[in-house]
């Protein structure tokens, strides 16, 4: 079946992005102007540049046929490591993370673009595992995932990490992987932030010792609690060995998650303590309680929430937004510009920025489940994932409901490399879409 050029794209897609793109071009143009009037800096002009790069990138991808990369995808898996591990050994120190490799005076994120490899690598490996055992194909998948994750910790970059995450859990969903495989995950990543918070909530916070809380961070007690557990995992893996009774085998379940749990907990907590670490637990406690510290970590939430509030219905005007202007809200531009945004055109600007997202959102859903092909169907998850996750957590971190992670608004924030993968990941969700019953030209990869 052949497709016309213009039926290539998604109009409605296209149409969004636009808009969003707009409005984070003026607000970052906004936010560059001082009390005085002044102008302080040319970034709203940078980031038009890399808008109509990113519109070029994203019209070529939404041409180029998708299915291409299925062929090179185990070169593009390798491709993400390696550059990963170079940023590590050789990348530029960018807001306290090592996540920036530079090339003839300009400068990339590789754990930005490293998403979409990652995603087309991943497409492949569930396609090509279809017909493999769930716990297997799982357990690989998890181990690929957590190969870019654990480099890009080591940056340290902790919201670049968290976004593989959702990326992985949305494909192996669609990719019909149980969910009793999918949930310990998710539960063990849940507790570990419980097991996390809660000791720095009693020492920065309540300041003062609950025993039950205490345990969480004692090595003595932590070595106890893990050889309780694990010795409680091998005697019910005997009982049920021996007896086949089904409660063995969730006490087995339920085990294992609160020993990795406690164990990666424990670890996180004296990685915290650390004074290289410092900024890091001072934005989960400022998550815990913005008040603890009202001029240092608890000021950009703070900031923020004082900002959207004073937008209202319609905002305080273009270029009129008191928090913005008198340089109250720190990274303005990047990770709080959805605060300027709705103090300056209100509640209603805000709506138009959910509106474009879930427009945006739904189509690729309508994409995923329109195309004939699994390796397009999970390409297109992927992007959803990684998309939902951005939005959810630049809005929650904005609005006080998530902890300051420095994720990006997309095609809104200031940046280049994360605007162009957007684009990229848009374009391959309009490749995916406009050639769900085309069976020719790439016949021979499927």
């Amino acid at each position: 079946m052949k497709v016309k050029f213009f039926e290539r794209f998604d109009y409605f897609i296209i149409v969004c992005i636009v808009v969003l793109s707009a409005m984070g071009v003026a607000f970052i143009y906004s936010s560059a102007i001082d009390s005085s009037g002044i102008l302080q800096n040319s970034d709203y002009k940078k980031q038009a540049v890399w808008c109509a790069v990113g519109l070029v990138f994203m019209i070529a991808t939404a041409i180029f046929d998708y299915r291409f990369f299925k062929r090179y995808a185990i070169a593009i898996g390798i491709t993400l490591v390696v550059a990963l591990i170079a940023t590590r050994l050789f990348g530029k120190t960018v807001n306290n993370a090592k996540s920036w490799l530079g090339f003839y005076g300009l400068g990339i994120q590789p754990s930005e673009p490293g998403k979409i490899m990652f995603i087309i690598f991943l497409a492949w490996f569930l396609e090509r595992s279809d017909k493999d055992n769930p716990l297997k194909r799982f357990f690989m998948a998890l181990c690929f995932t957590l190969v870019p994750i654990g480099l890009i910790l080591l940056q340290p970059d902790l919201g670049t990490a968290l976004v593989y995450f959702p990326i992985f859990f949305v494909m192996c969903y669609i990719a019909n992987i149980p969910l009793r495989y999918l949930l310990p995950v998710l539960c063990t990543g849940i507790l570990t932030i419980v097991f996390i918070m809660i000791p720095l909530w009693q020492q920065f916070i309540l300041q003062k010792p609950i025993y039950l809380v205490t345990i969480l961070s004692d090595k003595t007690n932590m070595i106890a609690i893990s050889l309780t557990l694990l010795s409680i995992m091998i005697l019910s893996l005997l009982g049920y060995r021996y007896t086949k009774k089904k409660y063995f085998y969730w006490i087995v379940y339920v085990c294992s998650i609160l020993l990795i749990a406690y164990t990666l907990a424990f670890c996180g907590l004296k990685i915290l303590t650390k004074e290289s670490h410092k900024y890091q637990r001072n934005r989960i406690i400022a998550f815990l309680n913005p008040a603890y510290d009202p001029q240092g970590a608890g000021y950009n939430v703070s900031s923020a929430k004082i900002a959207i509030g004073s937008g209202g219905m319609f905002g305080q005007g273009f270029k009129m937004g008191n928090q913005s202007h008198l340089k109250f809200v720190p990274e303005q531009s990047t990770d709080f510009i959805f605060s300027i945004l709705s103090e300056e055109i209100g509640f209603i600007g805000g709506l138009i920025v959910f509106i474009c997202f879930l427009v945006i959102m739904l189509r690729i859903i309508i994409a995923a489940r329109s195309t004939s092909n699994v390796f397009g169907s999970y390409i297109c998850a992927g992007i959803l994932g990684m998309l939902f996750f951005h939005f959810l957590v630049n809005i929650g971190m904005d609005i006080g409901l998530m902890p300051v992670m420095g994720i990006p608004l997309p095609f809104v924030s200031y940046g280049g490399s994360a605007y162009i993968t957007n684009c990229i990941a848009m374009g391959l969700v309009m490749s995916v879409a406009s050639r769900k019953l085309d069976f020719g030209i790439m016949n021979s990869l499927q």
